[in-house]
């Protein structure tokens, strides 16, 4: 779903009858899901009017604003101790990336941030979020390459206690969903922070390309089973972007948008906003 999606509607169904055929493909290639299409479609062959391309556009419009959750509220610390948000995503999303550029948005609010380098795999994972940490100014807990990735984050959320941070960031391996160890990998993770604070990790935030489309969702869905998702961070996500996947995951997965990428300035990382979103669809 590119954005400006709605203005492409409508060119297309103006001044000609709607071909459901067509608009089947039309919403499908869009990347908003199979289900949601099919929903749009009966609701629109239920009229007993002739269809018009505003029709399309108004119907199309509303699924989407009833699906979008109106608004989550801004991450906030716990008491006497780290918040910890495990970051997790397959290669190539732009995790490490983010992880720094959430860690500049809580300081920004002015919470104490300290990152956790458990991406041990990847050839300069470590540099690159140290360079980060050092350009944002936030600490960074490292290891060696090929070091026990939950070995670290337990370690990380020592340090982080000990030093009253209020959020600890974990940027994991970067890793495809279709790798049994790996998603295994995962879980050892999060039991391994269990030790620490049973209610840990407090955000598990999925980071997906938005131009990636479809196979998003089944990259959601894995994770989701792994090790539970409590929200998307979705990058890529600017003019030229597409934008249908987030709503394929609000709506069969329930796991909301959190945060939006456009950039790759530290300040470039916003909260996801509905009505900002639907707003570029126009």
């Amino acid at each position: 779903m590119a954005f400006e999606f709605f203005k492409s509607l409508i060119n297309r169904f103006s001044n000609k009858p709607v071909d459901w055929d067509e608009l089947e493909e039309t919403l499908i290639s869009s990347d908003i899901g199979v289900p949601m299409t099919l929903r749009i479609i009966e609701d629109l062959q239920r009229r007993q009017t002739k269809i018009t391309a505003k029709d399309v556009v108004n119907v199309t419009r509303s699924h989407i604003e009833q699906i979008l959750p109106i608004a989550y509220p801004r991450l906030r610390p716990l008491p006497n101790r780290p918040k910890v948000i495990l970051m997790v995503g397959v290669n190539g999303t732009g995790k490490t990336t983010s992880t720094a550029k959430l860690a500049y948005l809580l300081k920004q609010d002015r919470h104490t941030v300290m990152l956790a380098a458990a991406d041990t795999f990847r050839a300069a994972a470590i540099e690159q979020l140290k360079i980060w940490a050092d350009r944002i100014q936030v600490d960074v807990i490292t290891g060696e390459y090929g070091a026990d990735p939950a070995a670290l984050c337990y370690d990380a959320y020592s340090a982080a206690n000990k030093r009253n941070i209020e959020f600890l960031i974990c940027d994991t391996a970067g890793r495809l969903h279709t790798k049994h160890n790996l998603m295994q990998e995962l879980g050892k993770v999060v039991r391994t922070l269990q030790k620490q604070d049973e209610q840990s990790p407090h955000e598990c935030l999925l980071v997906v390309d938005a131009t990636t489309g479809s196979n998003a969702l089944v990259q959601a869905k894995e994770f989701k089973q792994a090790v539970g998702l409590t929200g998307l961070v979705v990058t890529k996500l600017d003019g030229s972007g597409k934008g249908g996947i987030v709503i394929a995951i609000q709506d069969e997965l329930a796991i909301p948008p959190r945060f939006v990428g456009t950039g790759e300035k530290p300040g470039d990382l916003q909260y996801f906003d509905k009505d900002e979103f639907i707003a570029k669809l126009l």
